[in-house]
């Protein structure tokens, strides 16, 4: 079995990860290092910094992640900033941004792996389309990654993420094919094709 480090201690992540590497024969361990946080519009170049980090403290296989929430209608905002737009004005204060405009937004999320055997970092990305609820709706859950999943309905849903059960965030992403499904999975796709013998 080979062991990926993952440096988080987000517990809805590790639910992710765990579920995306079903039939692969793959143990996450979640390491507690504190990896200062680059400073980027976007994930991919956030996540790159972070996996190298990761990497050189760790010395092992190891995987980072970071995810940004994008609204055209805002320009953007607040992209690679979540934490940021969620500690100052909340999803109260995003929902007053948005009011009258397109609803329309995305989650951009990014997976790197880096390990001994390679030059630079393998990055897996997704999007991830939907729109934003007029309100707050459902309660999180220990699948949910954060408060913005109770703004967030994604395309082809009528529920929040913060409204769907474990279950049935599963299967919505479970049903994710080929360019669509997570950046995990393509992960956990990649590494059992490319790694995993």
């Amino acid at each position: 079995m080979k062991h990926i480090h993952f440096a988080t201690t987000n517990k809805a992540k590790i639910i992710s990860l765990n579920r995306n590497f079903e039939g692969v024969d793959i143990d996450v361990v979640s390491v507690e290092i504190e990896i200062p946080e680059p400073r980027s519009d976007e994930t991919k170049v956030i996540a790159h910094e972070k996996v190298l980090y990761a990497f050189d403290h760790i010395g092992k296989p190891c995987i980072a992640q970071d995810g940004g929430f994008y609204i055209p209608a805002l320009n953007g905002f607040p992209k690679a900033y979540v934490n940021f737009a969620m500690e100052t004005i909340g999803n109260k204060g995003i929902l007053k941004l948005i009011s009258g405009l397109d609803r329309s937004c995305e989650f951009r999320d990014t997976v790197a792996y880096m390990d001994e055997t390679l030059d630079e970092p393998v990055f897996f990305e997704t999007i991830t389309r939907g729109r934003l609820a007029e309100e707050e709706r459902g309660e999180l859950g220990a699948h949910n990654w954060g408060e913005i999943h109770k703004i967030f309905i994604p395309e082809g849903k009528t529920k929040t993420f913060a409204e769907m059960t474990a279950e049935e965030m599963g299967d919505w992403s479970s049903n994710r094919k080929g360019d669509d499904c997570g950046c995990v999975r393509k992960f956990a796709l990649w590494l059992k094709n490319n790694i995993v013998n």
